[in-house]
C-alpha cells in the first residue's frame, strides 16, 4: 500500500476497553496521567501523543489508557488543565460515550493551598475548597487565587 508523501497521519492503535481522553491542552499529557495516579506500574497500556496538530487547539496532548475508566471527580480536576478536553468511553473497539469536560463550579480537597498560611495548610482537618473561576481557582478559606501552573496544585 503506497501513500502520498505529502499525507501525514498519526497512526495509534485502537484500544479495546478504556477511555481515550483527546484535546488535552497541549503539554500537559503528562499531568494529566499524575491525576489519575497512572505511573507505568499499574499494568494499563497507555498510548501518549503529545504537541500534536490540531485545527482546534493549534497543539493538543491526546491519551489513550486501556483497561480504565475516569471517575467524576478525576474529570473535574482534569477540567482545570485541559478545559476543552473530550472524554470518550471505549468498550469492545467502539466509542460508547464521548463528552466533554465541564468545569465544577468548585473543587474540593483536590488542591493544595499555595499559601502557607492557609487554615488549610495547618494541623486542622479541613479539606481544601477552591471556587473554579474563569482563569483559574480561589481558595474559599483565604482567597488565594492560583491563574497559572495549577497542575503544580494537584493534591490526589
Amino acid at each position: 500500500m503506497s501513500a502520498d508523501p505529502t499525507d501525514h497521519e498519526l497512526r495509534v492503535s485502537k484500544i479495546r476497553n478504556g477511555t481515550v481522553i483527546d484535546h488535552i491542552t497541549g503539554g500537559q499529557a503528562l499531568n494529566v496521567l499524575a491525576i489519575l495516579g497512572i505511573d507505568g506500574s499499574e499494568g494499563f497500556g497507555v498510548s501518549i501523543g503529545m504537541n500534536v496538530t490540531s485545527d482546534r487547539l493549534g497543539q493538543k496532548d491526546i491519551l489513550k489508557v486501556e483497561g480504565r475508566e475516569l471517575s467524576q471527580s478525576e474529570v473535574d480536576v482534569l477540567s482545570l488543565i485541559a478545559p476543552e478536553a473530550t472524554i470518550n468511553i471505549v468498550r469492545e473497539y467502539d466509542v460508547v460515550e464521548k463528552n466533554r469536560v465541564e468545569r465544577p463550579s468548585e473543587v474540593v480537597g483536590v488542591l493544595s493551598c499555595p499559601n502557607r498560611n492557609c487554615i488549610s495548610n495547618d494541623s486542622e482537618p479541613v479539606a481544601t475548597r477552591f471556587e473554579v473561576l474563569e482563569d483559574g481557582v480561589r481558595c474559599d478559606y483565604c482567597s488565594e487565587i492560583i491563574r497559572d501552573r495549577i497542575a503544580e496544585h494537584i493534591d490526589v
